[in-house]
């Protein structure tokens, strides 16, 4: 995924926000959800090394496995320009998954599309081995306080 240049300011640094991620969620849940990678301007980067918890049969990761980090993306995307607002909800989750995602590296590309007053809309992308052969595409939609 290309960057993208967007107006908002970010507040939060990578350091920042990744330490707000680790409070946010239960020790037990954070490693389910993905590990900061980069943060921009617009831009968030995740990944997540799936373990055996998370694959379906087959050999694949399940689904759900790959929602939660669509949506612990968007929401760090949108927290790193609003600063720490716990409070934020996810109010629509719309995926489509594109090809089986093997059970190694995920990468998640969370790039804000519109962040106003009360909603966000964040694009999330998750890949492997290439960004241009795409695993997942995602719309989220996010309540702000």
């Amino acid at each position: 995924m290309t960057d993208t240049p967007f107006p908002a300011d970010q507040r939060l640094s990578h350091d920042e926000l990744a330490a707000f991620l680790n409070q946010a969620f239960p020790a037990g849940a954070r490693r389910l959800l993905g590990d900061l990678v980069t943060v921009k301007p617009g831009h968030v980067r995740m990944a997540l090394d799936p373990d055996a918890d998370m694959l379906r049969p087959g050999g694949i990761v399940s689904g759900p496995a790959q929602m939660g980090l669509v949506d612990v993306a968007a929401y760090a995307v949108i927290l790193a320009h609003i600063g720490p607002v716990a409070m934020a909800v996810t109010s629509t989750l719309s995926i489509s998954f594109l090809r089986a995602a093997q059970a190694r590296l995920i990468h998640a590309d969370a790039c804000l599309l519109k962040l106003g007053r009360r909603l966000a809309t964040v694009d999330v992308r998750l890949w492997q081995d290439s960004e241009d052969r795409l695993i997942a595409q995602s719309t989220v939609g996010y309540a702000l306080p």
